[in-house]
């Protein structure tokens, strides 16, 4: 193994072609130098100088090595660079999971403020269902989760990025559509529709508890894992939907939503998630971010 102060000296004694502006350049002594190339001939078993009293020339195996050299400076000086990088959370990798319902809040202006601040680390994007992503974070396939609590599990932590409110939609032509709010048990008897419990288990029974404390059942009919077809169904008139508030951008004219005036525990949490012993700079800085921007 030949050290990278052996080549680095090299290139100085090659580009002076004197030992004694060499050394000063080096800011060592120039005995030490001579030490040095001697010891990188021995290394490499040939002579890549010609010394006498008056000049230093290459040799032609001097002046071979001495191009191989300039690309394993800059190689690794780019290395040195790279490494520096990653330390400092510039480069890297971080794979976000998320539920679908972050995508119509918190998700897009927390990725936008990440990419403007450290535009050289790679985003790795996977939206999951609340259990799978729960369970991707404990088993490293993800390294934050925008999800739902709550998180019970030993080594995670999370933070709170946003409160949503539930509203209900309704069709265009619905008997509710001109009013701006409404009690839930306005829509007692009519169909519901709701997201998924294999996407969002959470929502799924937050939204049922609700109509139960309403005083009726909900008589769910489709359940859709995401909340664009749930819009476009309630558009269809194939029946009401509870959603939270950020769903309301995927409302189309066919849709109105209300806010809900007398359902208890009316509204859910999104958090980030992460392991505690996460130590990758791109992803520590990830959350930060996002712990800075999240409300109080």
């Amino acid at each position: 193994m030949i050290e990278n102060r052996l080549i680095l000296s090299f290139i100085q004694v090659a580009e002076t072609l004197h030992f004694g502006k060499a050394a000063e350049q080096l800011n060592i002594a120039q005995p030490a130098l001579s030490r040095q190339i001697m010891q990188l001939e021995e290394r490499l078993q040939v002579q890549l100088l010609e010394r006498t009293q008056r000049r230093v020339a290459l040799t032609p195996a001097g002046d071979l090595f001495l191009r191989h050299a300039y690309r394993i400076a800059a190689e690794l000086e780019r290395a040195l660079t790279e490494v520096r990088r990653l330390h400092a959370g510039a480069t890297g990798h971080v794979c976000v999971g998320f539920i679908h319902a972050a995508t119509f809040s918190v998700l897009p202006a927390l990725l936008q403020r990440f990419r403007a601040e450290r535009p050289g680390v790679v985003l790795d994007l996977q939206e999951m269902g609340l259990a799978a992503l729960q369970q991707a974070l404990i088993e490293r396939r993800v390294d934050v989760a925008v999800t739902r609590p709550p998180l019970d599990r030993t080594g995670v932590a999370h933070h709170l990025l946003a409160r949503e409110a539930f509203v209900l939609a309704v069709p265009a032509g619905h008997r509710l559509a001109e009013a701006a709010a409404a009690p839930l048990a306005a829509v007692e008897g009519e169909d519901l529709i709701v997201q998924s419990s294999c996407a969002d288990q959470l929502t799924h029974a937050r939204i049922t508890a609700m109509c139960e404390a309403a005083g009726f059942m909900p008589r769910l009919t489709h359940a859709p894992p995401h909340f664009h077809t749930i819009m476009a169904l309630v558009g269809a008139g194939m029946g009401v939907a509870i959603v939270p508030e950020a769903a309301r951008a995927a409302c189309t004219s066919a849709v109105r939503c209300l806010t809900i005036t007398d359902a208890p525990a009316s509204s859910i949490h999104l958090v980030l998630a992460w392991r505690t012993e996460e130590t990758a700079p791109a992803v520590r800085r990830f959350v930060e971010l996002a712990v800075s921007g999240a409300p109080d």
